[in-house]
């Protein structure tokens, strides 16, 4: 592609060189430069991307694009130069401009939120899928064209990845995508130029305030509200105390979500289902929808990310009954995750590995008053003891028994991060066993689940893998499950 496609809806000011130059490939890191790419220097926390053209000169790049005009004297004359304010803004509108403009050819929905994204992002993706769409989805645990998996290092990845990403859902026939619009994407310009269909507010509370992230809760609120400048319509959670600092500034028509005041859409005479081993909420909806509405998710969260979902597919001119449909089937990997293994019992898998996250789903399954509230859990390996100490005392403090196991040890000894654990269930008196072995502690529980219990295997969740010594074994708490009670009922256990 010429250069002058490329840059056609950028700033720039060409110091030396040809607009006809002939583009390949759009280059930010620079060992993948290589000849007829474009390498564009971007200032990072870390390293500083002018200190690389030596090697896009040596690697016989085409174009350089920089911030620092001084930085042009080292450059040949046959290599043509832009200087621009931003070179990360830049990225975003080549690379959008490189791949074709994908995002403008899909109905793009956007979350940002500090909790329940990922939840989220899975439940439109699978009421659009029940409702015969192709959809692409982008966020914490990678991204996906329909069932196909892709790699992604980031929540919101670079812009170059999203826009590749976008023409790759695009090739694939995918009609919408979702995806988590994270602060720092926001605050990076990994988004910049793209104008969402809708942009959707979860919830906000301090998190991600730090040196590498945000120096405070209103910058990190602030970088959350532009979405809102870059969305057509916005989707915002009426309850929440910072919807107004959200919106501030906002550009977009603005729809509401409630469960406690007017709203486009609200949720009352809310309930909770606990049917034969499965749990959920059950709830009514007035306003754009008028319905009853059930999800197979636990926990009240649930009624909000359902809210969420039930609101963008009705504006997106699903049928009613096509949501409800698909609301009251989604399920999403490794989030309050029910495995229909017994009507007596109740058995969950759930990715929560630090205490609060620990606390939140374990708050949500005491609202079901289970007879006994079972954890099977283990640490991470080569982190901080410290989340180990409070992962024993808030397992001690809530739950009936704790079964220690294996999650990812790494270069570490089982037992040593399970005694760790076990300074934490001190501080709470906290009844526990240790079982090393991750399938035979499930298949422990499994074995002696008395009616009305509930156990909860944490920190794996979506996980396929244990990594031990450097090494990834693969291990799916789904397929130990499905194994154990075959195991069972051939009279093996």
């Amino acid at each position: 592609m010429k250069l002058s496609k490329i840059c056609e809806e950028i700033e720039y000011t060409l110091l030396q060189g040809s607009l006809e130059t002939e583009v390949r490939d759009i280059i930010y890191d620079s060992r993948k430069i290589a000849p007829e790419t474009m390498f564009v220097c971007m200032v990072g926390a870390v390293t500083d991307g002018h200190k690389y053209i030596p090697d896009a000169v040596e690697k016989e790049a085409s174009v350089i694009v920089l911030e620092k005009e001084e930085e042009a004297a080292q450059i040949p004359e046959n290599i043509t130069v832009l200087k621009v304010e931003s070179a990360r803004l830049a990225l975003a509108l080549m690379s959008a401009a490189l791949f074709d403009h994908p995002a403008r050819k899909l109905v793009t929905i956007g979350l940002t939120g500090t909790k329940g994204k990922t939840t989220t992002t899975y439940m439109i993706k699978k009421v659009l899928e029940m409702a015969g769409k192709k959809v692409g989805l982008i966020g914490t645990i990678g991204a996906m064209i329909g069932e196909e998996h892709l790699p992604s290092k980031n929540t919101t990845p670079e812009s170059y990845e999203l826009h590749r990403m976008f023409a790759a859902m695009v090739e694939a026939g995918c009609e919408y995508v979702v995806m988590e619009v994270s602060s720092q994407g926001l605050k990076l310009d990994r988004t910049a130029g793209i104008l969402f269909d809708y942009g959707i507010f979860t919830n906000l509370s301090p998190d991600h305030i730090g040196p590498a992230e945000h120096a405070s809760f209103e910058e990190y609120m602030e970088c959350k509200s532009l979405l809102f400048r870059q969305c057509r319509i916005g989707i915002v959670n009426a309850d929440d105390e910072h919807v107004d600092g959200i919106l501030k500034g906002h550009t977009c028509e603005v729809k509401t979500f409630s469960a406690e005041r007017e709203a486009d859409l609200m949720a009352s005479d809310i309930g909770f289902i606990n049917e034969d081993g499965k749990l959920g909420m059950h709830f009514n909806v007035t306003g754009c929808m008028d319905c009853q509405a059930k999800v197979h998710i636990p926990g009240r969260f649930s009624v909000y990310n359902s809210m969420v979902t039930m609101l963008v597919c009705h504006l997106a001119g699903i049928s009613d009954e096509a949501i409800l449909e698909g609301l009251s089937k989604v399920q999403v990997k490794g989030r309050v995750e029910m495995l229909p293994v017994s009507k007596d019992y109740t058995l969950i898998i759930d990715y929560a590995h630090n205490e609060v996250s620990t606390r939140s789903v374990l708050t949500t399954l005491m609202e079901y008053h289970p007879k006994r509230l079972i954890c099977v859990y283990g640490g991470g390996g080569n982190r901080s003891k410290l989340r180990r100490y409070d992962m024993g005392e808030v397992t001690g403090e809530m739950a009936d028994l704790c079964v220690l196991t294996c999650d990812n040890p790494r270069d570490e000894e089982i037992r040593d991060i399970n005694n760790d654990i076990k300074v934490g269930l001190a501080r709470s008196n906290g009844k526990y066993i240790e079982i090393d072995d991750r399938k035979e502690a499930i298949a422990y529980c499994m074995k002696n689940a008395k009616p009305g219990d509930m156990i909860v295997l944490l920190g794996k969740g979506h996980e396929d893998y244990q990594e031990i010594k450097g090494v990834k074994y693969h291990f799916d708490e789904r397929e130990a499950v499905a194994e154990i009670l075959d195991e069972m009922k051939a009279g093996k256990r």
